[in-house]
């Protein structure tokens, strides 16, 4: 099975980013703890844009 490469944190619906004083705060909160930009996890839910990007690539490459 072909690898997604959207398949990310900072590409799902439940990536929460929060920039405090001493740097930038990555959060999920479906699972409710920090997390990073290219972490992966099988409960990823992709944002919209990203849908349509993916479904984009899967038309061209038929």
């Amino acid at each position: 099975m072909k690898k997604n490469r959207f398949h990310v944190c900072a590409t799902c619906i439940h990536f929460h980013a929060e920039k405090l004083d001493h740097g930038m705060h990555y959060s999920c909160s479906r699972l409710g703890y920090e997390t990073k930009l290219n972490y992966t996890f099988d409960c990823w839910t992709p944002k919209d844009h990203i849908i349509k990007l993916i479904e984009k690539e899967r038309g061209e490459s038929c």
